[in-house]
């Protein structure tokens, strides 16, 4: 399956996963085309006299005898689906990157149908909203039947109610959630739709990575992958070219990627390579006549963004700031602890011993402890990790801005919701978030890491009924054509002048839903294993 493939659970911001990529609602965004067409075999014709809508009769029909209609059986929910976990129709052999003998034995598709249906049926937050007509036997991969395990209900506004269920490998799942690495040229783009017409932009141009040594930047329009025209090509071999050239398999592989600045075309070759994304990036002060205002891009609740948040926040507490922008536009979300520990810097002592977030999940689960907010670091593995236990730097506020478009997902929404319920004004500048007040624990089979929603959070004041975003207080478009942390940059002059005046710039565009597309494009809320 694809990289492209796979992007089907991302609302607008794709967040990073992975979503990529907000926020990413449930857009599928494969490269492909849409047809139709044909005679409606019921419509009125011209008889040879010229009388429309005259019809021969037909001859009468003896009415057939009904049928009975024929009713599947569901499927048995197996009470020991544990007992199946690590049965793998093609066991993997060897070890992970750890040095860890994988777990897989001898055994059947059927036998991983089995765990999954077990898993679902114990912590799938809508269990009982499964379809019974979801039956193993319908199924010749496990990809497809996973997918079928969720409900089909939809909200009010006629979208999915369940928008977040996707997999990764889980070679691709530990990369990314430990060291923020994946395969590729280190580019983000905005993009208006999967099929043509389309406009891409690049969002983000990972410093170092391929994409920024040849030369690419933000704002840049993609307009042909290996000589294909990106913009208009919808069907059969232009679609899988232009999908490997966008998501090359490996490391190595040269593709040549060409975009539009200004009146220029600009062709550049690149190789693919491991690009390891700073979650942390732009950590600055900015002087104003009002005080200090720290900046920091945040990009990606992972592993190695703990100890970066700890080095920011260290940061601008050494610089005595007096009011903070935190720009998560880009940021799809991730783990939950990571986003207690960032509200607890912002909020300081005042958060001590309260309720970042309360957990709901099914009828089978017994409620648990909220998740606190965090005063030390968890201290996950990372190529350069925190230490678990140490206390974190926090600057102390009653007011923080955060930056967001429809691409500000989960665990990042929990960061807006969990310092509202303690009464810290979180004012958002630019789009409506993405709304995902859901998250869950991976869960790993046979290769195959597994996202099936567990739990609703809501927090200390019980709220968590944004399923669909928090609306801006000021909308402003995402400005393209400066560089992210640029004080002239259209969402953070927004904030800045907000912050100094009290009222929204008219001059700004309105806010325009984007998807984000990369490989991580999945948003995810997710607590640590158990």
């Amino acid at each position: 399956m694809s990289i492209i493939d796979r992007m089907t659970s991302l609302s607008v911001p794709f967040a990073r996963a992975a979503s990529l990529a907000a926020s990413l609602a449930a857009a599928t965004l494969m490269l492909s085309a849409c047809g139709g067409g044909g005679g409606d075999p019921t419509r009125f014709t011209s008889d040879a006299g010229g009388n429309a809508g005259a019809t021969t009769p037909a001859a009468p029909t003896t009415p057939a005898t009904p049928t009975a209609p024929v009713t599947a059986t569901p499927d048995p929910i197996p009470a020991d689906f544990m007992s199946y976990q690590n049965l793998c129709a093609v066991p993997r052999t060897g070890a992970d990157t750890d040095g860890t003998p994988f777990p897989d034995r001898q055994g059947t598709l059927q036998d991983e149908m089995r765990f999954l249906r077990g898993w679902a049926d114990r912590h799938y937050l809508w269990y009982d909203e499964i379809p019974a007509t979801v039956r193993m036997a319908d199924y010749t991969n496990v990809l497809d039947y996973f997918d079928a395990l969720k409900t089909p209900a939809v909200t009010a506004s006629g979208k999915p109610k369940d928008k977040f269920h996707f997999t990764y490998t889980t070679a691709e799942w530990n990369a990314l959630s430990t060291s923020g690495e994946e395969v590729g040229y280190g580019l983000t783009w905005s993009i208006n739709a999967s099929t043509a017409p389309r406009t891409w932009l690049a969002a983000i141009v990972e410093p170092g990575s391929p994409a920024a040594k040849a030369g690419l930047q933000r704002g840049d329009m993609l307009t042909a992958v290996d000589g294909v025209d990106f913009v208009n090509t919808s069907t059969g071999e232009g679609v899988d070219k232009l999908n490997a050239g966008l998501f090359p398999a490996g490391a190595g592989e040269t593709h040549t990627l060409t975009v539009q600045r200004g009146s220029d075309k600009i062709a550049v070759t690149m190789d693919a390579a491991v690009v390891a994304s700073s979650s942390v990036k732009n950590t600055k002060v900015i002087d104003t006549p009002t005080g200090k205002v720290g900046y920091l891009t945040f990009d990606d609740h992972n592993a190695v963004a703990e100890k970066q948040l700890i080095d920011a926040f260290t940061q601008l507490k050494a610089q005595n700031v007096s009011d903070l922008v935190i720009d998560m536009r880009y940021n799809g979300g991730g783990l939950l602890y990571v986003a207690s520990e960032l509200a607890y810097m912002v909020a300081g002592p005042a958060a001590n011993g309260q309720t970042f977030e309360r957990l709901s999940y099914n009828d089978k689960t017994a409620p648990e402890a909220p998740i606190l907010f965090r005063s030390t670091a968890f201290g996950y593995p990372a190529p350069n990790p925190a230490r678990a236990g140490q206390a974190l730097p926090y600057l102390g506020l009653k007011h923080v801005t955060v930056l967001a478009t429809s691409g500000t997902c989960s665990a990042s929404e929990a960061v807006i919701n969990g310092l509202r319920g303690i009464d810290v004004q979180v004012d958002v500048i630019g789009g409506q978030t993405c709304g995902k007040p859901y998250g869950f624990t991976p869960v790993d089979n046979c290769g195959t890491t597994y996202f099936s929603i567990e739990f609703a959070g809501v927090n200390a004041k019980g709220f968590g009924d944004f399923a669909d975003g928090f609306a801006p207080t000021c909308a402003v478009a995402d400005d393209l054509s400066h560089a992210v942390g640029d004080p002239a940059e259209g969402m953070l002059a927004a904030a800045l002048s907000y912050r100094a005046s009290g009222t929204c710039p008219t001059s700004r565009a309105k806010a325009v839903p984007m998807k984000l597309a990369r490989s991580q494009a999945k948003e995810i809320a997710v607590l640590p294993r158990r």
